[in-house]
């Protein structure tokens, strides 16, 4: 599998549909990606958790194109694409059907209920122990055959979790797996997983029930030729577990340590975790979601953090200050749909629009080691789009610009994406990253070096005024500076 750099993007927020990414890929951002996560298209991409809670997991939305279009984008390029293990949609016929006809339906049994875990009753201390990413209880009451019922619902009342027990519910995730492999998609992100194996006196959240899920998921993608991907956010010493056991693991601490290091003038927590970080390793800056705290955050039990809670605060502070209150309005209670870990911005918003800062943090992304992911508002350089927050009211909208084919042209023209496309090409096609890194920090300072035998490209940084050089070493054995801050 090619290490190289993919590109995050909702094929109708950039390009408009599966043919118009493809013609993206293909045209002015040729040469810059071995892939491409393909947000989610099933049927429908744009309901109430933007694609999250399909009506139906196994179909293409025909607005943006059918099974046909998957394939072309995956002919020449690795393709990512999204099952959603932990809950479908409250609309989807099968749920529809439990509605309907209660335990009567087959498909009773793929859903969970609050007896499905706790068939004697919960306790306040049961309930209270249960691991939340929003507020409130993870229940909604709904009549199913009549009969009122408090089904599980961890994220969204129209997003319903399945019960991965029931023979039912497993036969249905692996068709969904099936059907994405079969139009040639080869990495597999698991959604949601940490929270599929619920477990009476748990936190029901990263319990080895889930591990077994995780697993069994990747047993099944490996007899069919994919690789797995496990999104959770957690502790960071989740991810070093979670890394243990799986193909790939999102490095989710490297954004917060990444944006302490350039608006603190602190490397050493970054220093910290690049000597204990998993290897086979996703590296992002941004995501579809929010900046995620916790994962650099003490953990559930008071264990310490990568950052001290001080700095924590100082830091959401920070992005609050440099996005100009915009992530504020975005984050917490200001808006619905909101996760409790995480801060919605854009990544160049967080750093104050600062170009050589943000070219910066895309530097040290694209030299650690691991597979680096570019989301499609971060590549653009793009603000908080508060008009569509406005419109939806979801805090993490105010990172899901959807991008015209004049402002994709008119961004691509901007000095700071030229240098972030620069800097993603020559990942992509410089043979020192065929080879392994090193990287020696010093107070603000720090070097990255890829060797691959005698080809060698270097970033040399200060974190306290963003100065950097990128160079690579010629045949004669000189060095070529190929990127500098623009100052």
């Amino acid at each position: 599998m090619s290490h190289g750099p993919h590109l995050i993007a909702y094929a109708d927020r950039l390009g408009g549909d599966l043919r118009g990414l493809r013609a993206l890929l293909d045209g002015p951002l040729a040469g810059a990606f071995d892939g491409v996560h393909l947000l989610p298209f099933f049927t429908p991409f744009d309901g109430t958790d933007a694609g999250f809670d399909p009506d139906d997991h196994t179909a293409v939305d025909p607005r943006l194109g059918g099974w046909d279009g998957v394939r072309a984008l995956a002919d020449d390029r690795a393709v990512m694409a999204d099952v959603i293990v932990n809950h479908v949609s409250a609309r989807s016929a099968a749920f529809l059907d439990v509605r309907e006809r209660g335990d009567a339906s087959p498909s009773a049994p793929m859903f969970l209920t609050l007896s499905s875990i706790f068939p004697d009753g919960a306790t306040e201390e049961d309930l209270a122990r249960i691991y939340r990413p929003r507020p409130g209880l993870p229940f909604t009451a709904m009549r199913l055959g009549g009969r009122q019922r408090l089904v599980w619902t961890t994220f969204t009342p129209d997003q319903v979790d399945l019960d991965l027990r029931d023979p039912t519910a497993w036969d249905y995730v692996t068709s969904v797996i099936d059907h994405l492999v079969d139009a040639g998609v080869t990495l597999l992100r698991l959604d949601a997983v940490g929270y599929v194996g619920k477990v009476a006196g748990t936190s029901c959240f990263m319990t080895p029930q889930a591990f077994d899920v995780m697993r069994r998921i990747s047993d099944h993608a490996h007899a069919r030729g994919a690789q797995v991907l496990v999104e959770v956010h957690g502790h960071h010493t989740e991810q070093i577990a979670v890394a243990a056991q799986v193909d790939l693991v999102y490095d989710f601490a490297l954004p917060p340590l990444v944006l302490h290091a350039l608006t603190a003038g602190d490397l050493a927590p970054l220093a910290h975790w690049y000597d204990i970080r998993p290897r086979n390793a996703v590296t992002v800056l941004d995501t579809h979601d929010g900046i995620g705290i916790i994962d650099v955050g003490p953990g559930g039990a008071g264990e310490p953090g990568i950052l001290e809670p001080a700095q924590i605060d100082t830091l959401v502070e920070t992005i609050h200050r440099n996005s100009g209150g915009g992530s504020r309005l975005a984050t917490g209670a200001a808006a619905s749909n909101l996760d409790l870990y995480q801060v919605n911005c854009t990544f160049y918003d967080a750093l104050a629009r600062d170009d050589d800062r943000y070219a910066l943090a895309r530097l040290i992304q694209l030299f650690m080691p691991g597979i680096p992911q570019v989301y499609y508002v971060g590549l653009l350089a793009g603000t908080n789009d508060l008009d569509l927050l406005g419109e939806t009211g979801v805090g993490r909208d105010v990172n899901r610009h959807r991008y015209t084919d004049a402002e994709i042209a008119d961004e691509l023209r901007r000095p700071v994406v030229r240098d972030v496309l620069a800097a993603v090409r020559l990942r992509r096609e410089h043979p020192a990253f065929a080879g392994s890194p090193s990287w020696e920090f010093d107070g603000t300072t720090a070097r990255s070096l890829w060797r691959c035998g005698e080809e060698e490209a270097a970033l040399d940084l200060d974190v306290r005024d963003a100065s950097y050089r990128v160079g690579v070493r010629e045949a004669d054995g000189s060095w070529r500076v190929v990127l500098t801050a623009r100052g």
